[in-house]
């Protein structure tokens, strides 16, 4: 039985690649949500680096795994979630009982995490089709979309008065670069941060390290405006390193200089320049930390005395998000002032504009670019 169900909601449109390293914007059909399942209408999904680098995966994918919107139809057995509710979707998908739930690993799910459930993540494989032809949803979501079937674990409660276009992107960019400050490195009041790139992920890192109650906070960028935002954020001080300095080793020094000479307490990488995959180790001081908040997927070469002395490496996923958790935090401070998110989106966009949206993203043109569903 499913409840609430409308029959016009069945078509819809979304972002799906090609096949061939590009995206059309085509019309689908999604089903009726089937036992532990949720249709959302969306009415925003945020841009993300990880969507575009799914365009060239060889067959078809509803893109987008930030979105927010209300909830048009329930299946058996959903409890807690209504016809008409405000969500936000969350890729962390905890069935509760695997070995990594039970550990508080939820972000790792062995059942259902599109990432490290492998098959097993990909939900309702058939329940979204372009062309009469079954398509896969990115990260078990696809929230590129009018609609979007999902399973009940990603929906989060949206609180009253908070936009969707600003709650679309905190699940993702926000809770990553939050979470791997507040969750990953676990930031201590009156210690010492590094962000190397302040574009959207960097600006919640600075956000997670301000609310921690960090001292000092460097952000480094070789954009201005970027910069700009990030003493917006809560940056105490900006870098900007020099075009011949590839490996950020002046900057290292500049850090050194601003921390006592010992370097910062924690250090993280936004960018997802390879080059600066071993960056972070160059800003810690003995006993510190460094993250890998990009998620570098290529190779690198790290000169294993940056490891000196007693220093930490870790590359946390999704912000090591606990749902239940961390989205009601984030809510919260936002609410209080603590926390920005409508200062993020600097950019929207209709669905049909996500060429455009793609230019943007890969110019580097906006904190967060939203697509907007009218």
């Amino acid at each position: 039985m499913v409840f609430g169900y409308r029959e016009h909601v069945r078509g819809g449109r979304a972002v799906v690649t090609d096949g061939q390293g590009g995206v059309e914007v085509v019309d689908i059909e999604v089903d009726d949500p089937g036992p532990g399942e949720v249709l959302v209408e969306i009415r925003a999904s945020g841009v993300c680096h990880t969507d575009h680098d799914l365009i060239g995966v060889p067959f078809p994918f509803v893109l987008g795994h930030e979105g927010a919107g209300v909830v048009l139809a329930v299946g058996d057995g959903v409890r807690d979630t209504r016809v008409g509710d405000s969500v936000l979707l969350s890729w962390a998908l905890p069935c509760g009982v695997c070995f990594q739930c039970t550990e508080g690993n939820h972000h790792l799910c062995e059942r259902h995490s599109p990432l490290t459930a492998g098959l097993g993540g990909h939900a309702h494989r058939g329940g979204t089709r372009a062309g009469g032809k079954p398509v896969i949803q990115a990260f078990a979501l696809g929230t590129m979309s009018t609609h979007a079937l999902v399973k009940q674990q990603a929906i989060v409660p949206l609180p009253d008065g908070i936009p969707f276009s600003s709650a679309c992107i905190v699940g993702c960019g926000v809770m990553t670069g939050y979470g791997s400050a507040v969750n990953a490195a676990k930031v201590q009041p009156g210690s010492s941060v590094v962000v190397l790139g302040c574009g959207g992920v960097g600006l919640n890192v600075i956000q997670g390290a301000k609310v921690s109650g960090a001292a000092r906070i460097i952000g480094v960028d070789p954009k201005a405006d970027r910069r700009e935002m990030a003493l917006r954020f809560g940056a105490t001080d900006v870098i900007e390193p020099s075009a011949d300095d590839v490996e950020l080793i002046a900057v290292a020094e500049q850090v050194k200089t601003m921390t006592d000479g010992r370097g910062a307490d924690c250090s993280f990488e936004c960018t997802a320049v390879p080059a600066l995959g071993a960056a972070p180790l160059r800003m810690i001081r003995h006993g510190g930390t460094a993250v890998a908040v990009s998620g570098i997927e290529q190779p690198i070469t790290v000169d294993m005395t940056l490891f000196e002395w007693d220093k930490t490496y870790i590359n946390p996923l999704y912000g090591q998000c606990r749902p239940t958790r961390d989205f009601p935090r984030i809510f919260d401070l936002y609410r209080r002032g603590h926390l920005l998110l409508d200062e993020l989106v600097t950019r929207t966009y209709a669905l049909d504009d996500i060429d455009r949206a793609f230019d943007d993203l890969r110019a580097g043109r906006n904190a967060k670019g939203v697509l907007v569903m009218e």
